[in-house]
């Protein structure tokens, strides 16, 4: 019998990804430096992007979801006077413009961008189109139609006006499935220029900020295994913004046999139609669903 190599660690890990290294090399990375069975990230970071990269190792992968459906934060500078054919610096420019718009033009379209707004995202991207990846498409020169989406924008704003090198620097707050990419291309359009993006870094993802995350450099010059663990940020640490509830021992077993329990032992009126997270003892139990008549297990954790 085959057995997996490894150890069983749960946890995250917040990695500052640096530039030119894709979001599965960190995984597979740092998979080997804490020796874990099992790990995978929240939120793909495109190659040339850096930031913040949740790392989820072992129990911690069961909640991944609720960190790449939550919001993000990004900041990025545009690049006016032309436009590539990915819509950033890795790109080759496919047109140039004359026209740069004034910080008063760019201030003035910024609100046109806040809100629910349609996108159509760049040709190199990781979106399926017949089963294939766009990008991969796109690299064999064919003309990919990119499905629009509707994404949301919640904060939009220019943080830096640079004439003299026909660059502006944003912050973004928005929605799972945003490109920024895109968005630098349509500030650029509204405007009445070109622009591709030349930086783009992850400030946010979910519950994660920049304030916690690690240089993967750190990470990859840290010898004892000691030392690697006090990196690892708690599981339950992705989920502070949903409920608690407290079971008692013999409740506890019963979820993480997969068994629902009665609403009316314990005070969960107040969260019917939501989910809860269930601790026994002081310790991560499960993730349930809250119904009239049931308490159901959605994710069940094996800590």
């Amino acid at each position: 019998m085959s057995h997996k190599k490894g150890e069983d660690i749960n946890g995250w890990l917040i990695i500052d990804k640096p530039r030119d290294m894709g979001s599965t090399q960190v995984v597979n990375l740092t998979r080997r430096l804490f020796n874990a069975k099992k790990n995978g990230h929240a939120g793909t970071l495109d190659p040339f992007a850096t930031g913040v990269l949740p790392i989820a190792f072992g129990e911690a992968t069961k909640v991944l979801p609720y960190v790449t459906d939550g919001e993000k934060e990004y900041e990025f500078v545009l690049q006016f006077g032309a436009s590539t054919n990915t819509d950033d610096s890795e790109g080759e420019i496919v047109e140039q413009c004359e026209k740069i718009p004034t910080q008063a033009e760019i201030e003035k379209i910024i609100p046109l961008f806040i809100g629910k707004i349609k996108q159509t995202p760049p040709m190199y991207s990781a979106i399926k189109i017949n089963g294939q990846r766009a990008y991969k498409l796109a690299r064999e020169g064919q003309n990919v139609e990119m499905p629009e989406r509707e994404i949301e924008i919640f904060d939009l704003r220019l943080l830096i006006y640079d004439e003299a090198n026909r660059q502006a620097t944003f912050t973004v707050r928005c929605s799972k499935g945003t490109y920024v990419r895109t968005l630098g291309r349509d500030i650029a359009l509204k405007s009445g220029s070109k622009g591709y993006l030349r930086e783009l870094r992850r400030t946010k993802c979910g519950k994660f900020s920049i304030d916690c995350a690690i240089l993967l450099e750190k990470i990859k010059n840290i010898v004892h295994s000691d030392d690697l663990m006090k990196n690892l940020l708690p599981l339950e640490t992705s989920l502070r913004d949903i409920a608690d509830l407290a079971v008692s021992e013999a409740d506890a077993i019963k979820l993480k046999q997969g068994q629902g329990l009665s609403p009316k032992a314990y005070d969960v009126k107040n969260h019917i139609g939501g989910e809860m997270v269930v601790f026994s003892q002081g310790k991560l139990v499960a993730i349930v669903r809250i119904d009239e008549k049931r308490i159901s297990p959605v994710r069940v954790f094996n800590l």
